[in-house]
């Protein structure tokens, strides 16, 4: 079954720094049909300004996986980690029993980005933090594991939940199929370009509740980028 959360359906905020659009409903006033989907509870599209950002503020008992879509993203934590993580690469932070950030625009352009929250197999733990570049080439045609929780997704940045984040670039007129175990469940979203699922039409921004599927079929309509969650 798919279910479509359509770009306009999609809550929203705007707070002048910050433009926010929520895949998943983040309080009672918002869209109750976009329920979190197993332990994905959160998917923010966000669009940071120039100059700009997150202040220092806490998380616990939470996976956090960004996705950066443009520009560039600066990240200092009370781990003593600090990164700049560029468009198409990840970053995966770990909060454990607590741990204290900052995220910021460190680029010339608008930051845009995916929030994905997801919730960890145990609470607790040391918080952690990764970064690792992803060259949106690697993916070209295909489906590419870029987080995951699973021991046998070795090249994959490592996260401490039931699910895991893939990527794929298509051309237009290319298509692939992409299993998906119909015991679990998976969201996608169009970050950019048209495509069809199953040969259902989705476009730019869109996304996609996938439920009791055995597989997926992709079909771009224009040059397309793919960002998927698989979750039990």
């Amino acid at each position: 079954m798919l279910v479509h959360r359509r770009w306009e359906s999609l809550d929203q905020a705007d707070l002048g720094w910050l433009r926010a659009k929520y895949h998943f409903q983040v309080n009672a006033a918002g869209n109750p049909a976009h329920q979190a989907l197993g332990v994905l509870i959160v998917w923010n599209d966000d669009e940071i300004a120039v100059g700009s950002g997150f202040p220092t503020h806490g998380h616990r008992d939470v996976e956090i996986v960004t996705y950066v879509r443009q520009g560039v993203l600066g990240h200092r934590d009370t781990l003593g980690s600090e990164g700049t993580i560029h468009a198409g690469d990840i970053q995966v932070m770990s909060a454990g029993k607590g741990v204290r950030h900052a995220e910021f625009n460190l680029g010339k352009v608008p930051l845009r980005l995916y929030q994905i929250w997801l919730l960890p197999r145990e609470t607790g733990g040391e918080p952690r933090w990764h970064t690792k570049p992803f060259p949106r080439s690697d993916r070209s045609g295909r489906f590419v594991v870029l987080a995951s929780g699973f021991a046998d997704d070795r090249e994959a940045l490592p996260i401490r939940a039931d699910a895991r984040l893939l990527g794929a670039t298509l051309k237009a007129g290319e298509s692939i199929w992409q299993p998906v175990d119909p015991s679990r469940r998976a969201y996608l979203v169009v970050a950019s370009g048209r495509i069809e699922i199953n040969g259902e039409p989705m476009g730019p921004l869109d996304g996609v509740a996938i439920t009791q599927v055995s597989r997926a079929e992709v079909s771009a309509l224009e040059d397309s980028e793919l960002v998927m969650v698989e979750t039990g």
